[in-house]
């Protein structure tokens, strides 16, 4: 009998703006029982501690290394999530010993799956220490060690999520616009297939930063006021990205923002959330057959913007859009929630990768345990 451990995922996203916190209990398998989530927002000094760990981590090959300064940041990243845990735990009324692991994702700070190199900050033994529960970190590096991309390791949990939709035969995409936007696709067959499908809220956000001071467009309300450029637009979706027949990992920092004398704040963030919206019809272009459902998650279904484009877009060929929510499910929780599930899978040395979602030569595992 598969064993049912109670897990909390926490996921520190490349938009960079808080902890996520969820809880599930789960064999790692196809048993999922959904609790509590939490998010905790960072400060803005923190945010610019953030963005200076990826300036200081530009010119690392060695995803171990840890200059000073990017060690500090590293060890506040830490305590944070250790504080975060103390709360959702005081909060929902758990005890330790009423949690099996931690599922800590970190923060990416450089990703180069070209190179082979994915850096996450984040020290799994110190929250370990300072939270009382066995932490497994680092889960990208063993995928990318195997051939792999280093991403997106979600699928796994989607593919879990599924099963309902598959039951009814239907193709099903779960679409996650966080910073940058992956797509999981589940067949009618029950082929899996994953990747990253373009820019998603990181570059709304960097322009609506640029212009307002404010952090991102509050329900697309900026975006909805404009218009989009379309020559502007044009540029970003003929990224060979877009052409090329082996779908890659993106980083933050492969599509550039727009500079501020190209458009007002008001077509910018327009054109940007036509952006978001278009590469994910383009890359879904690479999908085995056409989804009958795609399921929204992630910041993005907030923006009202980015979902009426992707709506309009999909219905034209036949689709259908869900918010999670609509799916039944929590689009804010899903990403820790994930990393929860991995937790308990590479407790259990099962497959968190596989060839059809990162490019892996084989099914692999991943994670490295930190005991309590």
């Amino acid at each position: 009998m598969d064993v049912i451990r109670t897990a909390i995922g926490l996921m520190s996203g490349t938009s960079m703006d808080g902890i996520d916190v969820a809880l599930i209990r789960t064999d790692g398998r196809g048993f999922i029982e959904r609790g509590p989530f939490m998010g905790v927002p960072y400060d803005a000094d923190f945010r610019g501690q953030l963005k200076r760990a990826l300036e200081l981590s530009l010119p690392l090959s060695d995803r171990s290394e840890r200059p000073a300064e990017l060690r500090d940041i590293e060890l506040e990243l830490t305590l944070r999530h250790a504080i975060a845990v103390t709360a959702f735990m005081g909060r929902f009324e758990l005890s330790t010993d009423g949690v099996d692991v931690l599922g800590f994702h970190g923060q990416t700070v450089l990703h180069r799956p070209d190179e082979g190199l994915t850096i996450q900050i984040g020290d799994g033994p110190e929250l370990a220490r300072r939270t009382g529960i066995s932490v497994v970190y680092d889960m990208r590096a063993n995928d990318m060690v195997h051939g792999g991309q280093g991403a997106p390791l979600v699928p796994a949990y989607h593919a879990a999520l599924a099963g309902k939709f598959q039951q009814q035969g239907q193709a099903v995409c779960f679409v996650n616009i966080g910073g940058i936007s992956n797509l999981t696709f589940i067949g009618t067959d029950g082929r899996i297939s994953a990747f990253d499908s373009g820019p998603g809220n990181t570059l709304i956000d960097q322009w609506v930063e640029m212009q307002t001071g404010r952090t991102y467009d509050p329900g697309g309300q900026i975006g909805g006021r404009g218009k989009v450029v379309a020559s502007l637009a044009e540029r970003y979706l003929d990224n060979p990205f877009f052409r090329g027949n082996v779908r890659r990992s993106l980083d933050r920092g492969d599509f550039a923002t727009l500079r501020p004398e190209e458009a007002s704040l008001e077509d910018g963030a327009r054109t940007l959330a036509h952006v978001a919206a278009a590469s994910i019809i383009k890359s879904a272009n690479f999908l085995p057959e056409t989804p009958a459902i795609y399921i929204v998650c992630g910041g993005g279904r907030l923006n009202a913007t980015v979902m009426a484009e992707f709506s309009a877009m999909a219905e034209r060929l036949g689709s259908k859009v869900l918010t999670a929510e609509e799916a039944g499910f929590d689009g804010d929780a899903m990403e820790a929630e994930a990393w929860a599930y991995l937790a308990v899978r590479s407790l259990d040395g099962l497959p968190l990768t596989f060839p059809g979602t990162t490019g892996v030569d084989a099914p692999v595992s991943g994670g490295v345990l930190a005991t309590a």
